[in-house]
């Protein structure tokens, strides 16, 4: 399995005579390096096993796909995923959304973005497009929203293009390597997010001066909350509600609770939702590939008719699960 780490959470918070319990799982999607997320992340759920008297493991992947397996195997029991591997979980692998990221300016969004050097000669998208072949490209998995299908969807399929066939070279890593990348000249242009371009900022500011950014997404639905179907009732509840109101309350409780939020890039809480909410990544992912097929090279019409009907079944497919809850 690609990356994949697991660490008991703190002992010392964990009421001993609750040792024989099955943990909590707690799955990851990092942002920047899956280390960094796990710092991230310790003390709300440090909070979570305070609350709950029993212990929460993490599990994080340095790989959209590592973290899709070990879902996939039933070793994840709630999970911070992007839109696209929560279509997946929902989809195949027995989860349920149950909450939506909440940004700390209130927004329930992120937004993609393609990334080149301030001296870079390419000052626009059109000076991307414009030289086929030339440029180098640094971008996220397959499984990443905002990293590969945003772009692909909005930038290239639009104008017949393949990211993969349109560039001279592509390299694929995660948000903050790739933006190094671009700073070394290592690449050209990178994919990346608002969330991820924080966080570098943060981290490296003087390599961040000189960045600049040539396009901006619209909005795309923040990453959500899912959790196993086959938990019992009574703990997928106590999970919901912690999770929910955690950072909404007054008091100092309610402030540390709030700082405890801000370790996690641009997070501000967690409003509740359902499988209704990944609709827009399903029609994301429908339109890319229907552009593709429109624009590809077909030995026949009849072979193009066959993959854009193909096309319309998996869409149909695809939306089924998330009108069920």
């Amino acid at each position: 399995m690609l990356g994949l780490l697991l660490c008991a959470g703190s002992a010392a918070a964990a009421d001993r005579s609750a040792a024989s319990v099955p943990p909590i799982r707690f799955g990851i999607l990092p942002i920047g390096s899956a280390a960094e997320s796990l710092e991230q992340w310790r003390p709300l759920l440090d909070d979570l096993q305070k609350r709950l008297g029993r212990r929460v493991t993490t599990v994080s992947a340095s790989s959209y796909a590592g973290l899709s397996d070990a879902i996939g195997a039933q070793r994840v029991d709630v999970a911070f995923l992007s839109g696209k591997l929560a279509v997946e979980a929902v989809s195949h692998q027995h989860m349920q959304v149950f909450a939506q990221f909440v940004r700390n300016d209130g927004a329930k969004g992120n937004v993609a973005m393609l990334v080149v050097r301030s001296d870079s000669s390419i000052h626009s998208l059109d000076d991307l497009l414009a030289a086929q072949g030339h440029w180098r490209y640094a971008r996220s998995e397959h499984l990443s929203v905002t990293g590969y299908t945003a772009p692909e969807a909005y930038v290239f399929a639009p104008h017949g293009l393949n990211s993969d066939t349109f560039f001279g070279s592509v390299r694929v890593g995660d948000h903050q390597s790739n933006l190094l990348a671009v700073v070394n000249r290592e690449v050209d242009v990178a994919s990346s997010n608002n969330p991820d371009m924080d966080l570098f900022r943060r981290n490296f500011p003087q390599e961040a001066a000189q960045l600049k950014v040539i396009w901006r997404s619209s909005l795309i639905p923040s990453g959500v909350l899912v959790l196993r179907e086959g938990m019992p009732e009574s703990l997928r509840r106590q999970l919901a509600d912690f999770l929910l109101a955690y950072g909404k309350g007054s008091g100092e409780a309610g402030v540390r609770e709030r700082a405890s939020l801000a370790r996690i890039p641009d997070l501000g809480g967690f409003a509740s939702e359902n499988n209704h909410v990944l609709q827009p990544f399903v029609d994301m992912q429908y339109t890319l590939l229907r552009q593709q097929a429109e624009h590809g090279q077909w030995v026949s019409p009849q072979a193009r008719q066959a993959r854009l009907a193909q096309i319309e079944k998996d869409y149909r497919h695809a939306s089924q699960p998330l009108l069920s809850h």
